[in-house]
């Protein structure tokens, strides 16, 4: 018998699997309604005496996205003075919904990411994933990774969709 050849293994093929660089840390939302007078008026004394005595540890190490629940209107300088109170404390920071702080935590790691190990590779973005990876890092990621690699696919290294390859 001859032995098993894994020939995926010997295609050269580099998989990023996004997944692999999801931070663990928490994702919290900070909810301006909770500190407006009647959920409503954010009254300037009140406000900023209610954020100096709230208790910022619960943010601790964790990823923090500031909106407001209500129909209030808010002025800019009250999302940004609770961004001072979480600068400190937060891992990251985030204005809107939680979807918009998972796609600004990939935004950031994204423009962060090193594709020289990727230069002239045959490369596969993996699909499947169990975390809530926007789909805009897929798409910065394409963006990042076109320039230098040899070819790039999406999907599963049995079962690829070709987004690219470098003319000859």
């Amino acid at each position: 018998m001859s032995d098993i050849v894994n020939k995926v293994e010997k295609s050269g093929l580099i998989t990023i699997d996004l997944e692999d660089f999801y931070p663990t840390e928490p994702r919290k939302v900070f909810d301006l309604k909770e500190f407006l007078y009647q959920e409503l008026v954010l009254k300037e004394k009140d406000f900023r005496q209610n954020l100096k005595d709230f208790n910022w540890e619960i943010y601790k190490n964790s990823y923090v996205a500031i909106h407001c629940s209500s129909e209030a209107i808010i002025p800019s300088w009250g999302y940004l003075l609770v961004a001072t109170y979480l600068t400190d404390i937060a891992k990251h920071i985030s204005f809107g919904s939680l979807e918009e702080l998972e796609r600004d935590i990939y935004t950031k790691f994204i423009q962060d990411f090193d594709v020289t190990p990727y230069r002239d590779k045959k490369v596969i973005i993996k699909g499947c994933s169990g975390k809530p990876i926007p789909q805009n890092a897929y798409v910065q990621l394409v963006q990042k990774l076109k320039p230098v690699v040899f070819s790039l696919m999406y999907g599963e290294a049995c079962s690829t969709v070709p987004l690219y390859k470098q003319k000859k």
